[in-house]
């Protein structure tokens, strides 16, 4: 049966609201004259001789009465136009509008316009129907074919209106592609809100009380107005309909946008550009959609990016996220996530920030797993290089790098900072853990000031993590070390042919001191890792005792760090006030929550009181994650000394300690400083990086030099400065 209708002629400025819909006085102006806020008075009618101006320049109305000005109106500039029911304008002078070059006549010109507001001094040129919208001052609306809203807009939001059904409502299934972890998008959400939302799902009660908060946020009734705030430039773009556009953002080109939200402002402008569609969704502040991009039910962080023919359906992208070319289905994505390669492949995975997905990765395919349920979860600074294919399900501990390879199994990957790759020659999967470290400190070091530097919101609304070393990671080293312990253990009583089972904590003395003691018992051995992959073939532990070294290393220098931070913001602070400020016990417990790190027992209470209805609102839920950030570099320093502490195996940390942790922690800035430079070098010592140059005068005119680096030359700044406050604690009391 067709949809079409015919309808009468006055159809098309007939009710916009339906009478059911209608209550407590309400009538089909009540919402929009709440929306545009003029004080009664604000617009006239016209005055005969207006009319009569109107009429001779090509225009038409379906009752002049309709058709409301202000004191500053020039019917000249108001040319072959339509007006169906109530139209108020705002001031209209003889002046012109400019952006980017483009300069248009403030007026209204060959366009049709049913029903709306449009504020002072805009610029409305061959808009074939503009219907139920809100437009802001010195705005432009050029070439457009549909602009407009229906009585049931919910631009963007996952919520039903009055009289709707439960099946309209927009879920997005994130993580998982069957739908199990669905959250409902809405406007302001966070990656934590997308986290606490599909991952507690055992918890029911969680489950029914997000949805209520979400369908509370938002107001039920029919009848509000697309807006289009000031300063708008929208230009050459087919449809736009139940749209909601904040002011300074610039859209040029647009195929489709429908049910949106799209948030802009003057520090922070939007920008969408050409052959966009997009449907069912939510736009940051400080966003960049263009050339080519498809997005359905997604939401996208402030200052993320979207380029090139990029699809992200079903799917959250943190803050200060690039996603050009590829395709990113059923994801959560924690800000800071890098993918720009046509041909690589993401779906069905929770990758929990500063990540990057290089050309050709197909992680999660139906293609490559047996099921449309599989989940891959990865920590944050998850690197699949070149070429990876890892089918579902798969775990990986932060700063994980996948060398290039067809992943044949399932992966659990519990040792942070590693270098993976699939040994197909001897079949066998190899990890080196600790590699970043000890091989990578360019890229490792570079990381969190790479993040920071490239943080361009203006209003941080999700609060991250940009340091490598911090609570998480730092536990996870801790849980490698033991394993690294057991395995070498294990190893060792292999090769010795040793009978009988030790217990764990046997297996773990014997580690550790084989790990600590001379290298010659764990010279040539073969360690194995236990419970990785899903598979019959070995997965082989490279360099086991370097690798314990360095994430000691790590440790002394993640604790001494935040000690050191502890100190120097408080300049008058002993040793003694620091062991009793700090002296909590170590919490072992951390959650990556959207990129805010937060002790699980907090997170625990958080949800309780969700539960509760202590907190009934998200601003109310976002005010105690800005609460628990205010918190956490205590919560870190605390965290830190009692990493310290068990390093020095003391129950307090004494000056000789203390003077002991520093030396360790300015022998660590050290190595971090020498091998910065020493990693950056390797790209011009290599020699086939010098056959495309005719001498070393036009490589070093091309590539510069290491020592020019300006990032090597930073690191040796900071390290000349940690030593000299180093030196400096050293003495206080």
């Amino acid at each position: 049966m067709s949809e079409l209708n015919i309808l009468p002629p006055d159809a098309i400025s007939g009710k916009f609201i339906p009478t059911e819909y209608l209550q407590d006085g309400r009538d089909q102006f009540t919402l929009r004259n709440q929306q545009v806020g003029r004080p009664e008075g604000f617009w006239r009618n016209l005055r005969a001789d207006e009319i009569e101006a109107l009429v001779r320049n090509g225009n038409a109305a379906d009752n002049w009465d309709d058709l409301l000005v202000t004191d500053e109106f020039t019917p000249r500039a108001v040319r072959n136009c339509e007006f169906h029911g109530l139209v108020r304008l705002g001031r209209l002078r003889r002046a012109c509008l400019e952006y980017h070059e483009l300069v248009v006549p403030v007026g209204l010109t060959n366009s049709r316009i049913v029903s709306c507001d449009l504020g002072d001094d805009v610029a409305v040129h061959n808009v074939r129907y503009l219907a139920h919208t809100i437009v802001g001052d010195n705005t432009i609306l050029l070439n457009i074919d549909e602009l407009h809203t229906t009585n049931h807009a919910k631009f963007g939001n996952g919520i039903v209106k009055d009289g709707e059904d439960e099946k309209v409502r927009i879920w997005m299934d994130v993580i998982n592609e069957a739908g199990g972890r669905s959250v409902m998008p809405f406007d302001g959400m966070t990656a934590a809100d997308a986290y606490l939302w599909a991952k507690f799902r055992g918890d029911a009660k969680l489950m029914a009380r997000l949805a209520e908060i979400t369908q509370q946020q938002f107001d039920a009734r029919r009848g509000f107005y697309g807006v289009i705030g000031d300063h708008c430039v929208i230009k050459n773009c087919r449809i736009i309909k139940d749209v909601k556009i904040g002011p300074y953002a610039y859209i040029k080109g647009a195929n489709k946008l429908k049910n949106l939200t799209i948030n802009s402002t003057a520090e922070e402008p939007s920008q969408i550009g050409e052959g966009v569609e997009l449907v069912n969704g939510i736009i940051g502040r400080g966003c960049h959609v263009f050339y080519g991009c498809k997005a359905v039910r997604f939401v996208m962080g402030d200052c993320s990016n979207l380029k090139y023919g990029a699809r992200l359906i079903h799917a959250y992208l943190g803050d200060n996220s690039t996603i050009s070319c590829c395709e990113v289905l059923h994801d959560l994505i924690f800000p800071a996530h890098e993918q720009h390669h046509n041909n690589s492949f993401l779906t069905a995975a929770l990758v929990k920030g500063q990540s990057n997905v290089a050309a050709c990765a197909t992680l999660g395919s139906n293609h490559n797993s047996r099921a449309n349920d599989g989940e891959l979860e990865a920590g944050r600074g998850f690197w699949p290089g070149l070429c990876v294919s890892v089918k579902h399900s798969c775990r990986f501990a932060s700063f994980t790098l996948l060398a290039k390879g067809d992943y044949p199994a399932e992966l659990d990957v519990p040792t942070p900072f590693s270098l993976v790759s699939d040994d197909t020659a001897h079949d066998r999967l190899r990890i080196m853990p600790a590699y970043w470290w000890m091989y990578n400190m360019y890229a490792l070091a570079r990381n969190g000031w790479k993040f920071r530097s490239r943080d361009r919101r203006v209003r941080k609304i999700q609060h991250i993590e940009f340091d490598a070393l911090a609570p998480d990671t730092v536990e996870e080293i801790l849980r490698a070390r033991d394993l690294l312990a057991r395995w070498t253990a294990q190893a060792h009583r292999r090769a010795a042919g040793a009978a009988g089972d030790l217990d764990d904590d046997a297996l773990l003395a014997a580690g550790r001191k084989l790990l600590e003691g001379p290298a010659d018992p764990t010279d040539g051995l073969e360690i194995l890792g236990e419970g990785i992959e899903n598979s019959s073939r070995k997965v082989v532990i490279l360099k086991a005792r370097p690798a314990w070294g360095a994430y000691g290393q790590m440790l002394d220098y993640y604790a001494v760090t935040n000690l050191m931070a502890f100190m120097a913001a408080r300049p008058d602070a002993s040793l003694a006030d620091m062991n009793e400020t700090l002296n909590g016990g170590r919490c072992s417990d951390w959650v990556n929550l959207g990129g805010q790190l937060v002790r699980r027992k907090d997170l625990t209470r958080l949800i309780r009181d969700i539960n509760a209805g202590t907190l009934a609102t998200w601003n109310a839920i976002h005010n105690r994650y800005d609460h628990l950030w205010e918190r956490y570099p205590l919560d870190k320093q605390t965290h830190a000394m009692s990493v310290l502490r068990e390093r020095l195996g003391v129950s307090l940390l004494t000056a000789d300690a203390w003077a002991e942790a520093l030396d360790r922690a300015v022998a660590a800035q050290r190595f971090i400083c020498e091998q910065v430079y020493v990693t950056r070098r390797k790209d011009y010592d290599n020699p086939f990086r010098q056959i495309t140059f005719a001498d070393d005068a036009e490589r070093r005119a091309v590539l510069g030099s290491p020592e020019d680096n300006s990032f090597v030359r930073q690191v040796r700044q900071e390290t000349d400065q940690f030593v000299a406050l180093a030196e400096q604690l050293r003495h206080r009391g």
